[in-house]
């Protein structure tokens, strides 16, 4: 017997809770009091034959009358409502996977049919944000074996879409992360494109760093194409960088990232099945996993890169995926931008041949790219390389580069921002050190990525003499006075954002 409905007015309230659907009723409201709704409760809404679960949040003011419900963006989006639409409300029905993941939690594993049941509740907004934490919790305190690493990685693909090409070989790359700047894809899938691979890209938005591929790319040409453009633009040019959101593929995997980030866990079990569930599901058959490692980066030392790798290519092997790991150097950002549009211009100077192009990103661009040609034998081993830097160096990626932005609907020129502050040296010595993680949470609160503009522009490299007062270590970028104030209020009490020594 289902439990008895509620017809409420509903009211778009303009609050803006991200993914995660929220809705607030009156305290004293007939619904609460015969209902016993509380606080936290989760509550079924539904209208219009579409559905979804909400958080409740009870109000004692007169916001909201006693026959209203006040609603979420993401809520009133679920349900797709209209002004002056009803909803009708009830207790939700029990979610029978918590109990596999309380299991989890006391140390008892989690086989294919579980882990497909709890990701499939997480993506149909079953559980709560609470809930979640827990199951992120329960995989991170006690590691996920590895069948279980393979079993979630299968019921992550199987919750989104999955592409399918009519091509042996669909080259891919991904970064582990951790580094700001370091936006070398849309220069490998440039190369490697202008040399005859197949590269449908489709890449992430920012969930808590900077900027995303998807947010860098969205400045130089439209990234929001749903799979049918998406498929006409890798037919006409081999290749595309696209937000992968919008083709719906591994959606739990963004839901989990934002309360991994939240509680800051980063087990390396979720982050496996976080990579390999979005590259399987975009149908890629030959992957370079680009790997910083380095004491402020998301791999800080040798010995968590070899582990890591291991587990990558173990599962990427059991899909039917080429994969390799080409670690590299995450002591310091790659490229002199922090944020979409100041990486924009770093990637549009590579690619265009500009004196001025930062020479640490085209290096590493190049290597990356030269370990996907070899990878899908389309360069002999050890030719790699020469074979994407001939390609950089006689504008071919260049050409292809901008003839895939067209495809995707005409290339833009990325925006500047309005206001800028340059950090000079606190000392003289000599650049030791960059923290990596103080720099990102810089340009943040700049405003990147909302801000397409605003970031951090760098100006110098570890091993650099400084001036006092006189060297420029970096460039502050906002659109907005006070997010520049308070960007710098930040830098001020972060001194060891540059490390200097005496020489």
């Amino acid at each position: 017997m289902s439990a008895p409905s509620h017809h409420l007015k509903a009211r778009r309230l303009g609050i803006d809770t991200h993914s995660e659907t929220v809705v607030f009723l009156h305290k004293d409201s007939p619904v609460c009091r015969s209902e016993g709704f509380a606080s936290l409760n989760r509550i079924a809404l539904a209208a219009g034959g579409r559905q979804t679960v909400a958080t409740l949040y009870q109000v004692v003011s007169d916001i909201l009358g006693p026959h209203e419900a006040g609603l979420s963006d993401a809520t009133w989006e679920a349900l797709g409502l209209r002004e002056g639409d009803s909803i009708s409300a009830r207790h939700a029905p029990p979610v029978e996977s918590l109990g596999m993941v309380r299991g989890r939690i006391f140390g008892h594993p989690l086989d294919e049919t579980m882990l497909h049941e709890i990701v499939r509740d997480i993506v149909g907004g079953r559980y709560s944000a609470i809930e979640i934490s827990a199951f992120v919790t329960a995989c991170a305190a006690r590691p996920l074996a590895a069948d279980e690493v393979r079993a979630m990685t299968r019921a992550m693909v199987a919750v989104g879409e999955r592409l399918v090409w009519d091509h042996p070989v669909i080259a891919d790359k991904h970064s582990v992360g951790g580094l700001p700047g370091n936006r070398t894809t849309p220069i490998i899938v440039a190369i490697c494109a202008a040399l005859g691979l197949v590269m449908p890209k489709t890449s992430s938005r920012a969930i808590t760093s900077p900027a995303g591929t998807a947010d860098t790319m969205e400045t130089l040409a439209p990234v929001m194409l749903d799979e049918k453009t998406m498929r006409e633009v890798v037919e006409r040019e081999g290749a595309c960088i696209v937000w992968g959101g919008a083709v719906n593929l591994s959606p739990a995997d963004d839901i989990l990232i934002r309360i991994e980030r939240a509680l800051d866990i980063d087990s390396e079990g979720q982050l496996i099945a976080s990579v390999l569930s979005k590259k399987i599901a975009a149908g890629a058959t030959h992957l370079v996993l680009d790997m910083p490692v380095g004491p402020t980066a998301k791999v800080r030392d040798g010995a968590a890169a070899a582990s890591l790798s291991g587990g990558l290519l173990k599962v990427a092997e059991a899909f039917g995926i080429k994969a390799c790991v080409v670690p590299g150097d995450g002591d310091q950002p790659v490229g002199r931008g922090i944020g979409p549009a100041l990486e924009a211009r770093d990637v549009v100077a590579v690619l265009s041949g500009s004196r001025h192009a930062p020479m640490d990103l085209r290096a590493r661009a190049i290597l990356l790219a030269g370990a996907l040609l070899e990878l899908s034998g389309t360069a002999a081993p050890g030719q790699g390389s020469a074979m994407a830097d001939a390609a950089l160096t006689d504008g071919r990626a260049w050409a292809k580069f901008q003839r895939i932005c067209e495809a995707q609907g005409g290339m833009r020129t990325p925006p500047t921002s309005g206001h800028r502050k340059t950090l000079l040296a606190a000392g003289d010595g000599v650049l030791t050190a960059v923290d990596n993680r103080r720099l990102a949470r810089l340009a943040k609160l700049a405003g990147a990525p909302e801000d397409k503009a605003a970031g951090v522009e760098m100006h110098v490299r570890l091993g650099d003499r400084l001036e006092a007062g006189r060297t420029p270590l970096c460039t502050v970028h906002a659109e907005a006075v006070g997010e520049l104030a308070y960007a710098l209020g930040y830098a001020d009490v972060n001194t060891e954002m540059f490390r200097i020594a005496q020489p």
